[in-house]
């Protein structure tokens, strides 16, 4: 196995990685925007505002994306599995 081989495999899995946590990522990152922009419309400044509905957005966000995410996921492990024996040469 060579460093290149290495690095490729690990380039791979950070962008898998990167691409699978992004749909939860986005969604609380949405929901705690409106939410930050309705505080500030309307005053409100209660700090645990935020935490259920970004609760909820991440869990539903992962509910829906998850037999995409798992696809994804299991296409890599797969991939990763078919070249071990060339990796091993």
């Amino acid at each position: 196995m060579t460093p290149q081989s290495v690095v490729d495999i690990g380039r791979e899995a950070l962008m898998i990685t990167l691409l699978i946590s992004a749909p939860p990522l986005l969604a609380g990152l949405v929901v705690g925007l409106v939410i930050s922009i309705f505080q500030a419309v309307t005053q409100i400044q209660e700090f645990t505002l935020t935490f259920i509905p970004k609760i909820l957005a991440v869990f539903v966000a992962t509910m829906i994306f998850l037999p995409w995410m798992l696809q994804v996921f299991l296409g890599y492990t797969t991939n990763l599995f078919i070249q071990i024996p060339a990796l091993a040469k």
